[in-house]
């Protein structure tokens, strides 16, 4: 059986500079290419009329151009939004699927795309962390996710294109920081034909200390999101095993106000909302107390069930109060809206299809 040819898609600049050298073409030739895939979106090298016959006959030989194909769609219409959420199963190149989410919003259009294939964090109350982990997506696929959610914004609404991106699909963007950063790098690149500010980019995170100070020394401008939780220890571990004994609060909390003073620009605490587990008034005083130490605002959202878990949404008055007393101590606190919830679209239910639901 022949083996397909890699995706030229899936090689970061750097890699093809040095696919071009090993052919024997100046560097200049891989800015070129780097154009017209990621900016023509070209889906044959015969499209590349820049480039001599001769090149892209070698290009043909060595590579392919294998964009994301879509095999599932599914929309849901929020309360009091005239456009549907919308949830897109996509194929690679290597028969992996990966989940994105299109979420439309007032004054808003944000995709919500993945950065793996699973988790290997196993959160239990998350369904992608029952998937387990498969791989690392490449910055290409995670490119094509962005494309993927626009072309959907562009066939409901000619001329328009998304307004934000938020990493907070499958997977865990700070186990794949390099290809991360160079789908941003593909995303925000002055004078293609999708360019997007990096201050309208979330990357979401449960708290990876070393790349969140890589982020801080990066100098981009893109915006930080952790997930908390509990400030408590011992109940976050209870929560998110994994992350929480690698990276715990206290090197957890400097990290971020060493972020935070070095960026300037707040750092936003997702806190998932579980009945009778992180929602009293004694966790509400110790994620003040936390939060106190570095410049942030507080995302407060509520469980999205998803089968066989032991979790449940909190009472709306618990989390009332929950909210009011975070206000009270000063602190800026919204409660996100779920979108998506009846698709299983929403924060902690993405996985790929046949594992959704796992038993």
């Amino acid at each position: 059986m022949t083996k397909p040819l890699q995706n030229i898609t899936d090689l970061t600049l750097k890699e093809l500079q040095q696919a071009l050298s090993v052919l024997g073409e100046p560097s200049f030739r891989a800015t070129q290419i780097h154009q017209w895939l990621f900016s023509h979106r070209a889906a044959t090298f015969d499209e590349m009329t820049i480039l001599s016959l001769a090149l892209r006959k070698k290009l043909a030989e060595s590579f392919s151009i294998h964009p994301l194909s879509a095999v599932n769609y599914q929309e849901c219409l929020e309360e009091g939004c005239e456009n549907p959420t919308q949830k897109i199963l996509l194929e690679l190149q290597d028969g992996n699927q990966v989940e994105s989410v299109l979420i439309a919003s007032e004054n808003r259009m944000t995709g919500c795309v993945s950065s793996q294939i699973g988790c290997p964090l196993q959160c239990p109350f998350c369904a992608t962390g029952r998937m387990g982990f498969r791989r690392n997506l490449t910055a290409g696929e995670i490119t094509g996710q962005v494309y993927a959610l626009n072309d959907l914004v562009a066939a409901r609404e000619p001329g328009k294109a998304l307004t934000n991106i938020v990493f907070m699909g499958m997977g865990e963007p700070l186990l794949n920081t390099d290809n991360v950063i160079e789908a941003i790098e593909n995303l925000t690149t002055r004078n293609y034909r999708f360019c997007l500010s990096q201050k309208r980019i979330t990357i979401s995170t449960v708290g990876v200390i070393p790349e969140i100070q890589r982020l801080a020394k990066s100098g981009m401008k893109t915006k930080l999101a952790v997930s908390l939780h509990s400030a408590d220890q011992q109940k976050r571990e209870s929560l998110m095993p994994i992350a929480a004994r690698q990276y715990p609060l206290a090197e957890l909390g400097k990290a971020l106000s060493e972020y935070s003073s070095s960026t300037g620009m707040p750092v936003t605490i997702v806190y998932l909302l579980l009945r009778g587990i992180n929602d009293s008034l004694d966790d509400a005083k110790i994620l003040a107390k936390f939060s106190k130490t570095f410049l942030c605002k507080i995302n407060l959202i509520d469980y999205n069930s998803i089968n066989n878990s032991k979790f449940k949404t909190v009472y709306s008055a618990a989390r009332e109060l929950f909210q009011q007393y975070l206000m009270n101590a000063g602190l800026h606190v919204t409660v996100r809206k779920s979108y998506g919830t009846n698709i299983n679209a929403a924060c902690g239910q993405l996985a790929t299809v046949g594992i959704q639901n796992p038993q």
